[in-house]
């Protein structure tokens, strides 16, 4: 399919033609939210487990006669209540070892670039190329493109580094390069602009 390039100021740049391997996938809710949960899930941090009563490693003797002294009973110097024992309900490691087929994981990322064609909320230009790094600047050359609340820009190899400068300051504005491509960040985001070189990159990506 063909799509119309422009450039920054939303000046007309030619046309572009989009491998429908890669852009033209029909959208499955169920590949999708199976993708986006493992991204999810990859970002969930264990906690540090805590020596409880059996990890200790303390005598297990029993310190002191069960009645006539005076004192709690007592069976060994493991007991939470004493200095050096077993915490109580402490946390615990736990690995969620999340795993997804690598073919499930990029038929999700082709059906999320396709989900933003068939919902014209896909945008090609030119490049990012900026002669200074001005958020002023960017802001009023980006509203000429109609962009939603929440944009997603993603670049060739590296993102120019005036753009990134100025657009770090802009909400609701995010941009990567293309080996960051991923499904959860394109479905966030309202609206996907990508550059020639971006287009190139995830169609090789594929094709590789």
């Amino acid at each position: 399919m063909k799509l119309k390039v422009q450039t920054l100021d939303a000046t007309a740049k030619g046309d572009i033609e989009l491998n429908d391997d890669v852009f033209g996938v029909t959208p499955r809710a169920d590949i999708l939210h199976r993708v986006v949960t493992w991204q999810l899930e990859n970002r969930r941090g264990t906690a540090r487990g805590a020596r409880e009563r059996s990890d200790v490693a303390r005598t297990g003797k029993k310190f002191g006669r069960q009645k006539g002294g005076g004192t709690a009973r007592h069976g060994d110097r493991r007991a939470p209540i004493f200095i050096g024992g077993g915490k109580a309900h402490g946390p615990r490691v736990r690995d969620f070892n999340p795993s997804l087929n690598k073919k499930v994981r990029a038929l999700g990322l082709k059906m999320a670039l396709s989900s933003k064609v068939a919902s014209e909320s896909l945008i090609v230009l030119d490049t990012f190329d900026l002669t200074e790094a001005k958020t002023k600047t960017l802001l009023a050359q980006l509203g000429k493109l109609g962009l939603g609340k929440k944009a997603l820009f993603i670049d060739g190899d590296a993102v120019n580094d005036n753009f990134r400068k100025a657009s770090a300051n802009l909400i609701g504005l995010n941009v990567l390069p293309a080996v960051g491509a991923n499904v959860y960040d394109i479905l966030k985001h309202d609206t996907l602009v990508l550059t020639r070189a971006a287009v190139e990159k995830l169609e090789a990506r594929f094709n590789g």
